[in-house]
């Protein structure tokens, strides 16, 4: 059976990065790969510690020249950008992780971290954590929408259902039977024009009968017979180059723009532009209101998500997103997604 030895010897010599260690500029020992990686491209290991030893002193001068001066101020570890093979056709691009792993015998490892490999992992991180940011905000979305179901859908059916029970056990004269038929009829109607706002909310049909274009204009006429407040929806994007993920996000962008426009910036009008570009479509939310200091609002309340989850949706999708505004001067609210246009 293999020892302990017998496996951190394996882990090491197998390792997916280039290992060098040294003890003062002596080096003791380095993993296949760093063997690999001097034979083919044709470098001393002695090199890779003058780079290390110029970034130290670079980062951290004026300093003397003792090894243990350099590691005080280093605290043990410090990445280097490096290139390898400048004189091939595809050059290597490598972090260089310079690690003291004992001061007094001054012994310290150099390790050669491809960046294309790391830069993968920080977007597998990143989308990771995207990922667990839009996983959440729908959570969030879905518990809004249950409490509008329980505590008002749910009780005026309720209430319906009582109304109802009494027209069929109480003996009610024509008039008050009528009256009651009157009210239940009333109440359900209200209901009923809830449930379609909670749905127009959620989605609208047109979005996906029409398209994105129709769908904000139907928007800006709710939003304006609602609230008196003048909103216009204008440009000709080729909104069908859009996934109907994206198409969703820019709608809910507007109206989420639109909800915190008529709240809280007091605006006479609201403009929609919708744009198609070269590589990419642009939608531009705008209203004359009182604005606001963006960096002292960094999150917003609306009925559903705020403008800065929809920044995470946005990103997401390997779009941008901004916010412009100054108190007295309005704000703009501004998407932008990638597209491949003819």
């Amino acid at each position: 059976m293999p020892t302990t030895q017998n496996w951190i010897e394996n882990y090491f010599d197998e390792a997916s990065d280039a290992i060098y260690l040294f003890q003062d500029d002596t080096l003791l020992v380095s993993n296949k790969l760093a063997k690999d990686l001097q034979e083919e491209l044709h470098f001393a290991p002695n090199y890779l510690v003058q780079v290390a030893d110029a970034a130290v002193k670079q980062k951290f001068a004026p300093t003397d020249d003792c090894f243990s001066c350099s590691i005080r101020n280093l605290m043990h570890e410090i990445s280097i950008p490096i290139t390898l093979a400048n004189d091939k056709r595809h050059p290597l691009n490598y972090f260089l992780i310079y690690h003291v792993i004992d001061v007094p015998t001054k012994v310290f490892s150099l390790t050669l971290k491809s960046r294309g490999t790391i830069d993968r992992m920080d977007q597998m991180a990143e989308q990771r954590e995207l990922s667990r940011y839009v996983s959440e905000a729908q959570e969030k979305e879905r518990k809004t929408i249950s409490e509008d179901l329980h505590d008002s859908i749910a009780q005026s059916m309720y209430s319906a259902i009582m109304g109802v029970r009494r027209l069929a056990k109480d003996h009610l004269s024509q008039t008050e039977a009528e009256e009651l038929t009157a009210g239940i009829e009333k109440q359900l109607n209200d209901t009923l024009a809830e449930v379609k706002g909670m749905a127009l909310d959620i989605r609208p049909s047109v979005l996906d009968n029409f398209g994105l274009i129709p769908a904000l204009r139907v928007l800006a006429e709710r939003s304006e017979e609602a609230t008196g407040i003048t909103i216009s929806v204008s440009g000709s994007a080729k909104t069908d180059v859009l996934s109907p993920e994206t198409q969703n996000v820019l709608y809910r962008i507007a109206q989420e723009a639109i909800h915190n426009a008529l709240k809280h910036a007091e605006p006479h009008e609201i403009d929609l532009l919708l744009v198609s570009h070269n590589h990419f479509v642009t939608l531009e939310v705008m209203d004359d209101g009182k604005g606001f200091t963006v960096p002292e609002h960094q999150e917003f309340n609306g009925r559903s998500m705020g403008l800065m989850n929809m920044n995470e949706r946005v990103k997401a999708l390997n779009g941008t997103f901004s916010i412009k505004s100054e108190p007295g001067n309005g704000t703009m609210v501004t998407v932008k997604f990638p597209v491949a246009l003819d």
